[in-house]
């Protein structure tokens, strides 16, 4: 089973309205925005990481989602694992407390279990305050699709640690420190048709807005900002850019990169300068089951 597969068994039970049909990136329960990520050891970060950036990472990823919805952050819940290193423990909540003076967000509560023969994991849940929240679901044929910053640094950045684990470098810092895009979130909000971040891959990421509105869309890739191999940044993940659906002949309030389509009926196309390109066999990342 794979997490499309797990939150369609899941959709039927989230039937309150705030669950946005369970294809969003948030709840949102009235002005209030609420989102929750997990990170996991070997999986999102790396067990050598410094836990300084563990900490930036798991708050950052959290607020992305946020800043998809336009919402200001109010603060945040924590699931924490004691993997019996006292050292690391006090270096992430150093590094969390940097993090959270950073983006002016307060730590509220969670809790805190212990495991001590598995891989860490870590997770927040982000509370927020948007009384525009853009879905994912909105965008409209003749709509164009946008994405901030360039795409495939911390895909990079990934594979420099992998091959020499003293790595640094901005690949590295885009990879280890995303920064979400809060303000931009929240100058675009009232603006644009759908809005989500990029963090399983800019294709497998484009293509969820258009299954969840009901759409085709089609990307130009070769418009797309990239660094390093183009498909490789494409389907590589961890940029925690914005991607949204706009009317085209709109001014934006900020920088971003129009980079396609969308039209009636379904499904993703891509194209370079030289016309049609075919799908790789994996737009982005998909958590699947260790069975499969």
């Amino acid at each position: 089973m794979n997490e499309a597969d797990f939150h369609a068994l899941l959709r039927p039970l989230a039937t309150d309205p705030a669950a946005r049909g369970f294809v969003d990136d948030a709840a949102v329960l009235g002005d209030f925005v609420i989102t929750h990520d997990m990170l996991v050891e070997g999986v999102h970060y790396l067990p050598n990481d410094p836990p300084e950036d563990v900490a930036w990472k798991l708050l950052a990823v959290n607020l992305s989602d946020l800043a998809a919805k336009g919402a200001k952050p109010i603060g945040v819940l924590m699931g924490y694992t004691l993997g019996g290193d006292a050292d690391w423990d006090h270096a992430f909540v150093a590094g969390l407390a940097g993090a959270l003076a950073h983006f002016d967000t307060a730590l509220l509560g969670g809790d805190t279990v212990s495991n001590h023969s598995a891989p860490r994991v870590l997770s927040l849940t982000a509370i927020g305050r948007s009384k525009i929240a853009p879905s994912r679901t909105g965008a409209q044929a003749g709509d164009a699709l946008y994405v901030t910053g360039i795409i495939g640094m911390a895909g990079l950045g990934l594979a420099e640690l992998r091959r020499s684990p003293r790595s640094t470098g901005a690949n590295v810092d885009k990879y280890r420190r995303p920064v979400p895009r809060v303000s931009e979130g929240q100058a675009l909000a009232p603006m644009v048709h759908a809005m989500m971040d990029v963090s399983d891959g800019l294709l497998i990421d484009a293509q969820r807005m258009a299954a969840a509105s009901n759409l085709a869309l089609d990307i130009a890739i070769h418009d797309v900002p990239v660094e390093g191999d183009r498909m490789k940044a494409l389907t590589a993940g961890d940029d925690y850019e914005l991607l949204f659906a706009a009317p085209p002949e709109i001014t934006l309030p900020v920088h971003a990169t129009r980079i396609g389509t969308f039209s009636t009926g379904s499904g993703l196309t891509l194209r370079d300068a030289n016309g049609p390109v075919p799908l790789p066999d994996s737009l982005g990342w998909l958590h699947r089951s260790q069975a499969q």
